[in-house]
């Protein structure tokens, strides 16, 4: 006998709603154990691979790569248990007790007592939802059923029945999974539509996940391409060539059926043929808003909707700052240590100042009509990815010095660079630094960050005439512009808290009174 189990997906945590398919970890017809993980997933916060908490042959997908589900939509089906007449090289990963059969025989006592009890140990699953936590199921190796060795009735609709009746025990939800003990009568599960075309059946060889969205954006199969990269990776030039010889292929085929129609077309006369170049018009590229992108414009439209936002802006002299910098990193002998950025030291001073001017460390909470001050500093620095803009969080900021702040934005950065940040990781700053003077630019009016109160901008620093000690001289400069949040402070305290950050700029002496 065998159970049909069906995992959803789960709840990701965080508030997320809804994630995206990137790949497929599993084929229909593979053996999977318990917490295996089996569909890689991206969601507005980060990409996750999810584990099946559940060990068996795979019998259904939902969904193929590219598809939005929502949190609670079927992802595959999974038959617990061996069914009459199957073979395979080795056991079946089972539940806990080892039991080959998913339940007792359909009738029995000890059957109908239990299965309310147990229904989680006797389909050997384990409740996960993310990797490494509960079950230490030692990972399985991954294995093909052949179709010939289930005990199984085709039929024309590609589905797949697995011969097993339905019995009477009730259903168990536990860790968004729909139970269905089944013995005797057929019961249909749906089985992937085979493909014309030969495609390979191992992963497609893609690293990068703008390579793999460009792909979907023009529908783009990976399996049929041959990567130009180290070891075939497919890159994404090989995914622009396609893009390109798939226009080609359709300019060529709608020049053809145009050729074709022009003798039985409109008259002389008619507006169809006096501008045949309006109707061969290419049609407007759509991009669905969806993932980090949809994500983005989600949370700026938000902050643009509820925060009476205003900016205030300075010119400030860095030329100190970037020598004081020089002479740290230079620094040998016991003094020396790791290199630090400007942006930590940006990053520090904006700790100082937030020390002084704690209404910009805070957030309103609408519903009550407060304003909530936070106790701890949780500093947001932006950064551009291939996934776009995401906003790592360095926690407890106001406890840390600029060697610790520029070593944990180095790691935080690598994790966005490969998209391996966590949902956790991206939420819960209180005040975000964006430095926007990489991208060449002297100033900007940020978007806060919404449910922040304040953003502070940074140009770049370049060499400009300025007045120094009452003479003309070339200096280190940069513009400092500060957006927020006009409910938490008036201008007078934001200004008051962009003019501190301009002083230590200018004079990093400044700061040696919070140290």
């Amino acid at each position: 006998m065998a159970q049909v189990l069906e995992f959803k997906l789960p709840d990701l945590g965080e508030g997320l709603t809804e994630a995206e398919i990137v790949r497929w970890l599993v084929e229909v017809g593979d053996v999977v154990a318990i917490d295996q993980p089996v569909v890689e997933v991206e969601t507005a916060k980060a990409m996750v691979e999810v584990p099946c908490p559940y060990g068996g042959v795979v019998t259904a997908r939902f969904g193929e790569e590219g598809t939005e589900l929502p949190v609670g939509s079927p992802l595959l089906t999974v038959a617990v248990g061996a069914p009459e007449g199957l073979e395979t090289s080795g056991p079946v990963p089972t539940g806990p007790s080892g039991a080959r059969n998913g339940s007792a025989p359909s009738g029995s006592a000890s059957s109908s007592s239990s299965s309310g009890s147990s229904a989680t140990e006797s389909s050997g699953g384990s409740g996960n939802v993310l990797v490494g936590y509960g079950t230490g199921a030692p990972a399985a190796r991954r294995r093909r059923i052949r179709p010939d060795r289930l005990d199984r009735t085709p039929t024309l609709s590609g589905t797949l029945t697995v011969e097993a009746t339905v019995s009477e025990a009730p259903v168990s939800e536990a860790a968004g999974v729909s139970v269905t003990e089944v013995s005797s009568t057929a019961v249909p599960v749906a089985v992937a539509p085979v493909a014309v075309a030969p495609v390979s059946d191992w992963p497609v060889p893609v690293v990068s996940p703008l390579v793999r969205r460009l792909a979907r954006q023009h529908d783009i199969d990976l399996r049929r391409l041959t990567g130009s990269g180290p070891d075939g990776l497919i890159l994404r030039a090989d995914v622009d060539r396609a893009i390109r010889q798939a226009e080609e292929t359709e300019a060529a085929r709608t020049r053809t059926a145009q050729a074709a129609a022009a003798p039985t077309g409109a008259s002389p006369a008619s507006p169809a043929s006096a501008s045949p170049a309006a109707s061969a018009a290419p049609a407007a590229e759509r991009i669905p808003l969806r993932g980090v992108r949809g994500a983005v414009a989600d949370k700026l439209s938000r902050s643009r909707t509820e925060i009476p936002d205003a900016t205030c802006w300075v010119d400030a002299d860095a030329t100190e700052l970037m020598a004081v910098r020089a002479a740290m990193n230079a620094a040998t002998g016991p003094s020396a240590g790791p290199k630090v950025s400007v942006l930590a030291l940006l990053a520090r001073i904006c700790t100082a100042a937030l020390a002084r001017f704690p209404e910009l460390n805070s957030t309103v909470d609408t519903e009550a009509r407060e304003i909530v001050r936070l106790p701890g500093v949780h500093l947001g620095f932006a950064a551009q990815t291939e996934r776009g803009l995401v906003v790592p969080v360095v926690r407890d900021a106001h406890t840390r010095n600029a060697e610790s702040i520029g070593a944990e934005i180095a790691r935080l950065t690598e994790l966005a660079r490969t998209g391996k940040l966590s949902p956790a990781q991206l939420t819960g700053g209180t005040f975000t630094l964006n430095n926007y003077g990489v991208f060449g630019v002297d100033g900007s009016t940020p978007i806060i960050n919404h449910p922040e109160a304040a953003m502070l901008g940074v140009g770049r620093i370049m060499p400009k005439p300025w007045v120094h000690q009452g003479e003309l001289a070339v200096r280190q400069v940069v513009q400092l512009s500060l957006t927020f949040d006009h409910r938490v402070c008036d201008g007078g305290t934001a200004g008051g808290f962009l003019r501190y950050v301009a002083d230590c700029v200018e004079q990093p002496a400044v700061l040696l009174r919070t140290l």
